[in-house]
């Protein structure tokens, strides 16, 4: 029986890995800590780790899980800037999840713009209080205005093909553009940094993007602009962004994700005092709303991503694995 060491773990992790482990005949011994140099011990006698987004496989830990005998990573996301990719080469076969629910994300990436911009989330804290005051909640309307859609992988696909129905004028940027997009025509990234009213990233943390928002980025956008970010964190320049938003320079902003959030998202921390001054001071703007990477998080991705991840560890073992959820094999 193949034996994994399932890292991170939350209450629905469980609810659909381990039903679905047992018919697979696949042993899983479920931890709560997160994979790092420290905890990598923890996967001794198992065959594979099951990792999140915010588990480390850096050098010293693959290491580690080299020396343990571990053959497979798992990555139950599609991102994998988690992953020293250089390390894993050769020593082991990691696989990913890069299409669980295209449409959970975008429709995320929506519902955090229409909520900031009509600050509905204002609003119900407003209404909680029996405040019905309407004054500051003004938005704007989102036919005629332009939309700049940054990555058109299926995320970012999915976001144009929602977002058409608004009446929009949507623009694009890729580096790798598609010959048939549908819905929006490319741009450069910045023609689109500054004809957008609404941006939206749905593109992976590399070298190049990190930090894609900064100062200079930022100054060369539309007053007003509309940022919302639900891809991965270090895409935006948090200290640039602060200094933004208190100079007035966003209408709103929506962030899923935060260039730190690995001490914090996915926890309660409500009865702790927060540290981390940058998280802190995003929380004061009114126009921020910041969500927990909670975007993936549908019944129908939860599914696809336990069927995804141990159908990965199935095609390891029998030598199968399919390319394009492929990172690395082992000799």
């Amino acid at each position: 029986m193949t034996k994994v060491a399932f890292y991170d773990t939350k209450p629905y992790d469980k609810t659909w890995f381990k039903p679905l482990a047992e018919k697979m005949n696949l042993d899983i011994t479920f931890f709560e800590a997160r994979l790092n140099k420290d905890t990598a011990i923890l996967a001794t006698g198992n065959d594979a780790v099951c990792i999140f987004v915010n588990d480390e496989a850096d050098k010293d830990t693959l290491d580690i899980l080299y020396k343990q005998g571990i053959k497979t990573i798992l990555l139950r996301c599609a991102g994998y800037n988690n992953v020293d990719l250089k390390a894993v080469e050769g020593r082991f076969d990691v696989l990913r999840v890069p299409s669980y629910s295209p449409e959970a994300v975008a429709e995320f990436a929506l519902t955090l713009l229409l909520a900031v911009n009509r600050n509905v989330h204002r609003a119900y804290q407003r209404t909680r209080n029996f405040n019905f005051s309407i004054n500051g909640l003004m938005g704007i309307t989102l036919s005629g205005k332009t939309l700049g859609v940054v990555g058109t992988g299926k995320i970012g696909q999915a976001m144009i093909s929602i977002m058409q129905g608004f009446g929009l004028d949507i623009i694009c940027y890729d580096p790798y553009p598609l010959k048939d997009l549908k819905g929006a025509r490319y741009v450069t990234i910045d023609e689109l940094f500054e004809k957008s009213d609404i941006i939206s990233f749905h593109c992976p943390l590399t070298e190049e993007t990190k930090h894609m928002v900064n100062a200079k980025t930022i100054s060369e956008m539309k007053d007003g602009v509309i940022l919302v970010n639900t891809s991965r964190g270090a895409i935006v320049d948090t200290p640039a962004l602060i200094e933004a938003l208190k100079e007035g320079k966003f209408g709103g902003v929506g962030l899923d994700v935060y260039e730190e959030e690995d001490e914090y998202f996915f926890e309660d921390r409500s009865n702790e005092i927060i540290s981390n001054d940058e998280l802190s001071r995003l929380l004061t703007f009114p126009n921020v709303l910041i969500t927990s990477h909670q975007a993936f998080f549908t019944t129908e991705a939860m599914k696809a991503i336990a069927e995804t991840t141990l159908k990965n560890l199935e095609d390891s073992i029998n030598g199968t694995m399919d390319p394009k959820n492929t990172l690395a094999k082992r000799k």
